[in-house]
């Protein structure tokens, strides 16, 4: 670790009078500093075990002691109990359906340093095998991989290649860290992964994968780019993704109808969204003959009449109105571990222009009445990603700057990444995108966004920094001001100029919470979904953190 034990120790002794009900729980740490990675930048993070069968609270407390920030959070025995019974049973029913969320808090615990309560600490890491857990960890990193690397595979048939490539970057990246789980290296957060793949020492097929993490870097053409990908991934031990063009067909969605009034055809979807279809997308949707391959159905729309039709029936699929499946296996469901939920897509109104701020609805001028072209709970959801957005840029700036300050250049990269790519989830939200598509689609859905001198500027520069190159101070200082820039950008726009820095200081934290804690209490009136789970801890505790000794 980068922190001795000793410092460790004292720096709980310090937290302890900031708490309440601490009195003999088991102490560890856990997170990227227990792993062996983390920074200066690093939380310090403290999981509490009580002895005792009480519903203890998901959402962490952030203090601010000795420099650092803590996060505390706390679970009872039989909360983690319960916790390593869910992974259990999915080993032998499908482990890709274990929630990441939970299958990342039983890895964290697993691989913790005990401080406090050896006993009960060993006792708890007692309830699951390591070994068990590592196996399911490798084969959740497996289907994800199988369903990113083939839908992969649909969009190229479609035409879509740099989605296509995007994708299969996706598949790699969890490829990879199925492979690595099967040799103990199964912590989930990707940004390490440059890390894992050091202390797993010199590999063939690590080389491979530093060679193709990203289309970029491997300087082949997609077409090939997608081919050889698909073999490193089979050599990574993720079968049943090779390409082929009769495994893909094209299915029916669920709850989603078409509606025809006189030539103008509408497809209804969920009997709450609209969709109305120019002449040429109406051809291309009539076209579609569900359960037959995806390369018939492109052939039968060019003899129908609705020539080059990929890119429709692309749409068709990201928003929700057609299914890919795998012949034999069922819908192709990609998903994007510790990355933004995704799921169909929904385009912002005709007639947007930002829609959502963080201080409420945008507005017309004073005596407006201005109706939000947006379902409430819509709305409420995209509004509420617009704040976690930004609370997660300021995480990320966080992890930018301590990997610059330990000259981890592969980490700096991926953490400039993921603070791009957070600042577009805020852009995407306040045009009331919501769902959002998948992290590694977010650059290329601000072609979503009406064309104007606003979403203009955002759309070059999201595309001029999408891939940062950072081995140097000098590299990592010019991509930091670039990307304060682009964010300052953003907020400016989406009406978040005056967002505090969220993990600056205790001030700046609450300040965090009490934007949050508003729009998450319409958010739960409406019924919305909410941005994370922790979300609503904070609702029953009024908008104050759950672990704080109040005075």
């Amino acid at each position: 670790m980068i922190l001795s034990e000793d410092y460790l120790q004292n720096l709980f002794d310090k937290t302890l009078p900031h708490l309440h009900a601490a009195a003999n729980c088991g102490v560890v740490l856990e997170g990227s500093i227990a792993e062996g990675f983390g920074n200066s930048s690093s939380d310090i993070d403290f999981l509490l075990i009580a002895d005792s069968d009480a519903d203890l609270p998901t959402m962490p407390s952030l203090l601010f002691l000795d420099g650092r920030r803590v996060e505390v959070r706390t679970r009872s025995v039989r909360q983690l109990a319960e916790q390593f019974s869910a992974v259990t049973a999915a080993e032998h029913g499908d482990p890709g359906a274990v929630p990441e969320d939970l299958l990342n808090r039983c890895q964290r615990l697993l691989r913790s340093f005990p401080l406090r309560n050896a006993e009960l600490v060993a006792k708890v890491k007692g309830l699951m095998s390591f070994d068990d857990f590592q196996a399911t960890a490798r084969e959740w990193w497996a289907h994800h991989a199988r369903q990113s690397m083939r839908y992969a595979l649909v969009l190229r048939e479609l035409g879509q290649e740099e989605e296509a490539a995007a994708w299969t970057e996706a598949g790699l990246l969890q490829a990879v860290k199925s492979w690595a789980a099967g040799r103990g290296e199964t912590y989930l957060e990707p940004k390490w992964l440059p890390l894992q793949l050091d202390r797993l020492g010199d590999h063939p097929l690590a080389t491979r994968y530093r060679t193709l993490a990203s289309l970029d870097a491997s300087g082949l053409d997609p077409a090939t780019y997608l081919t050889e990908s698909a073999q490193l991934l089979a050599d990574l031990g993720v079968a049943g993704a090779a390409p082929g063009s009769e495994q893909i067909t094209v299915a029916r969605a669920d709850g989603v109808t078409t509606w025809q009034t006189g030539d103008r055809v509408h497809v209804v979807r969920g009997k709450q969204d609209v969709f109305v279809l120019g002449d040429r997308a109406a051809r291309a949707w009539r076209s579609l003959v569900f359960g037959r391959p995806l390369h018939r159905v492109l052939a039968a729309a060019d003899a129908s009449g609705a020539p080059h039709a990929g890119p429709l029936i692309a749409r068709f699929l990201r928003f929700g109105l057609v299914k890919a499946a795998w012949k034999g296996d069922g819908p192709i469901v990609p998903a994007m571990p510790l990355a933004a939920p995704s799921g169909a897509v929904t385009p912002p109104p005709s007639t947007a222009q930002p829609l959502v701020a963080v201080g409420g609805a945008a507005v017309g001028d004073a005596e407006a009445i201005a109706l939000v072209p947006m379902p409430a709970r819509r709305f409420s959801a995209a509004a509420m990603i617009l704040v976690w957005s930004n609370v997660l840029v300021e995480n990320a700036r966080e992890d930018l700057v301590g990997a610059l300050d330990r000259e981890q250049w592969s980490v700096a990269e991926l953490s400039a990444r993921r603070m791009l790519r957070f600042a577009l989830r805020g852009v995407l939200s306040a045009y009331g995108v919501n769902p959002l598509p998948p992290d590694s689609e977010v650059v290329r859905a601000l072609a979503l966004l009406p064309a104007g001198a606003g979403t203009d500027g955002i759309r070059a520069e999201a595309r001029r920094l999408e891939t940062p190159t950072i081995g140097s101070v000098a590299q990592g200082s010019a991509a930091l001001t670039a990307l304060d820039g682009f964010v300052a950008l953003i907020r400016q726009a989406t009406g978040a100029h005056s967002f505090p820095s969220s993990f600056g200081s205790s001030d700046g934290w609450r300040q965090t919470l009490e934007i949050g804690y508003d729009w998450l209490r319409l958010g739960a009136h409406l019924d919305a979904d909410l941005p994370l789970d922790e979300a609503s801890d904070l609702l029953s505790s009024g908008g104050a953190q759950p672990h704080v000794a109040t005075t």
